[in-house]
C-alpha cells in the first residue's frame, strides 16, 4: 500500500471512530428524551396530566435526573406532536384542544379507518384475529373494573393494533398520534359514562372483521366514531396535576 494510501485509511478509521464516539456520546441524551417524551404521552393518554397542566422544566429535569436541556428537547417533540403547547415567557403546558381541532381530529380517523377496516378484512390472518381478541379480553376487564387509566390506554390501543397487525407501520403510527390527541379531547369533553360503551362496540367491529364483512366491520367503525364524537360536550373540564405524582414510575 502507498504511503497515500495508508494516510487515507488511516484517515477513515480516525473518521469513522469519531462518528462511533459521537453516536456513542449521543446515545443516552437521545434516550434519556426519549424515556421523558414516552412518560408525558402515557400521562396524558391515560389521563394523569390534565389539557392546561402546567409542564416546568426544573421539575422534570429533577424527577428524570437530567439536564433541563433534555427537557426542553423533549417537550419539543411533544409540542410537534400536538400534546403540548410551547408559550413564549409562560412555558409548557398540556395542549388544551379546541371543538373545532376536536371535530377535525375525529374526521380524520373516520376517513383512515375505513380505510384500516378494508385493509384489515384482506390481510388479516388467524393470528391477527387472536390478537385482537386476546386484547379484548384485557380491554373488558379493565372496564368491568371501572378503571378509567387503563381503559382509556386500552380503548385507543385496540385501533392502533388493527393497524400494526396489517404490517402499515406509516398508519400506525399516524394513527397512535391521532388517538394521542383524542385523549386529550375525550379527557376535557367526554362524560364518564359515554366511554364505558366503547369496548361492547369493538366486539361487534371484531364480529363483522372475523366474518370478513367488509360493508358491515366499514358500518360499525363509523358508526363507533361518530358515537365517541358525538358524547362530547363541548365544555371542557381543565385541572393541573403534580408532575412527581403523574409522572412516578409506577403510575402506568
Amino acid at each position: 500500500m502507498t504511503t497515500s494510501r495508508k494516510k487515507t485509511s488511516k484517515a477513515r478509521t480516525s473518521a469513522g471512530a469519531a462518528v462511533s464516539a459521537v453516536a456513542a456520546a449521543e446515545s443516552p441524551l437521545a434516550d434519556s428524551t426519549q424515556t421523558i417524551v414516552a412518560a408525558i404521552t402515557a400521562a396524558i393518554i391515560e389521563h394523569r396530566l390534565a389539557p392546561g397542566a402546567k409542564l416546568t422544566e426544573q421539575k422534570i429535569a429533577a424527577i428524570y435526573g437530567v439536564s433541563r436541556t433534555i427537557v426542553r428537547q423533549a417537550l419539543f417533540q411533544l409540542a410537534r406532536d400536538h400534546l403540548v403547547t410551547l408559550e413564549p415567557a409562560r412555558g409548557a403546558f398540556v395542549a388544551q384542544p379546541s371543538v373545532e381541532e376536536a371535530q377535525q381530529v375525529f374526521a380524520v380517523r373516520r376517513m383512515l379507518e375505513q380505510h384500516l377496516v378494508e385493509v384489515f378484512c384482506d390481510r388479516a390472518t388467524p393470528a391477527d384475529f387472536r390478537a385482537l381478541r386476546a386484547h379484548l379480553k384485557q380491554e373488558q376487564a379493565v372496564v368491568g373494573r371501572v378503571d378509567v387509566t387503563g381503559r382509556t390506554r386500552l380503548l385507543g390501543d385496540f385501533h392502533v393494533l388493527m393497524a400494526q397487525r396489517t404490517g402499515n407501520h406509516v398508519l400506525a403510527q399516524i394513527l397512535s398520534e391521532l388517538i394521542s390527541r383524542c385523549a386529550l379531547i375525550t379527557l376535557m369533553y367526554q362524560s364518564s359514562r359515554a366511554a364505558q360503551y366503547s369496548s361492547d362496540e369493538h366486539v361487534d367491529i371484531l364480529k363483522a372483521l372475523e366474518a370478513r364483512d367488509v360493508a358491515q366491520a366499514k358500518a360499525l367503525m363509523e358508526a363507533h366514531l361518530l358515537a365517541t364524537e358525538s358524547s362530547l360536550l363541548y365544555h371542557p373540564r381543565t385541572s393541573n396535576a403534580d408532575l412527581a405524582l403523574a409522572l412516578r414510575p409506577d403510575a402506568a
